[in-house]
């Protein structure tokens, strides 16, 4: 019940709500020290038991995998923990480009997430770890949905098996680069708006190697130093190295995701809701416990981890 609450709530909010759930009276330090012995635990127990291994090969759906990162207030200024989420997911009815935005997706039917305050080889050395423990290499599809971050798709080039891997760049991220380069060229209102919507569209329809030969036939028709060539320029530097991973129109016509809602939804309610509370300062291996144990609960693996230390 400590555990919870001080998972749940900051540990001062998960002192006083013990009190008038449970009558329970203890102190948030106390609270605290439990959480720390608890989520070092959770942590070793994320990595060695059989019960997420199971969970996830019982569901059913394409494997599809997802990180990013939220910036954390720590005693060595703001670090970022990268959340990396492991699921499985059915295919929705095949959608037609125009309609893309209102299309329900099918949730997940399993989920698996892991954090981490580290450097990159870090972070995907435990994608390795997470992919073999998972056996993704037997799984039909792996599907890795992330923004354009290049850190992202090297490490899951050297990290997660390449033979299954069918790789989206998120494509709200691709619409925000379109709109910034639209208000940089026509400025604020309904003709940036209209220019960045028609070429996300030639994405959507026809694929991303299209808008990019778009957009590059439009930079190639101005004079190198015009003022209009530099914000296009930009814009291709984003998208060139993400060419291969915006085949929107295909995946829209098999039903399956084109964004990464899911991890930025990860970063907002399992990490950010509890570890980005006003004045909350952490020691990094702190916040790395409690964010593990918030891992454990959105895995769905929280009673399994307590019937472990039963």
């Amino acid at each position: 019940m400590l555990t919870l609450a001080g998972t749940s709530w900051s540990f001062d909010h998960a002192s006083s709500n013990l009190k008038e759930f449970c009558h329970i009276q203890t102190s948030d330090d106390t609270i605290e020290r439990v959480c720390q012995e608890e989520g070092e635990r959770a942590k070793a127990w994320m990595n060695t038991s059989n019960d997420p291994v199971q969970a996830f090969e019982s569901a059913s759906g394409d494997a599809e995998f997802s990180t990013d990162g939220v910036k954390i207030n720590t005693v060595d200024d703001w670090r970022e923990m990268r959340l990396s989420v492991l699921a499985k997911r059915n295919p929705t009815t095949a959608c037609v480009p125009q309609d893309w935005e209102d299309r329900l997706i099918s949730a997940p039917t399993v989920r698996i997430s892991i954090c981490a305050i580290a450097n990159a080889d870090h972070v995907g050395a435990s994608w390795k770890r997470l992919s073999r423990r998972m056996n993704l290499a037997a799984e039909p599809v792996v599907n890795v949905l992330a923004d354009g971050a290049k850190w992202i798709w090297d490490q899951a080039a050297k990290r997660l098996p390449r033979h299954n891997g069918q790789w989206c760049v998120d494509v709200y991220h691709v619409s925000q680069h379109l709109h910034q380069c639209g208000r940089e060229l026509l400025g604020e209102g309904k003709a940036a708006r209209a220019w960045a919507d028609e070429r996300l569209m030639i994405a959507l329809k026809s694929n991303g190697p299209a808008m990019i030969r778009r957009i590059e036939s439009e930079a190639a028709s101005l004079a190198p130093g015009a003022t209009d060539r530099k914000p296009l320029e930009a814009l291709l530097t984003y998208l060139r190295p993400n060419q291969d991973r915006m085949w929107y129109r295909d995946r829209l016509a098999c039903g399956q995701p084109i964004g990464s809602g899911m991890i930025e939804g990860g970063c907002k309610n399992t990490i950010g809701a509890r570890l980005k509370l006003n004045n909350a300062r952490w020691r990094i291996r702190r916040a790395e416990r409690i964010g593990t144990l918030r891992c454990v609960e959105a895995s769905k693996q929280w009673s399994n981890f307590w019937k472990s230390a039963a």
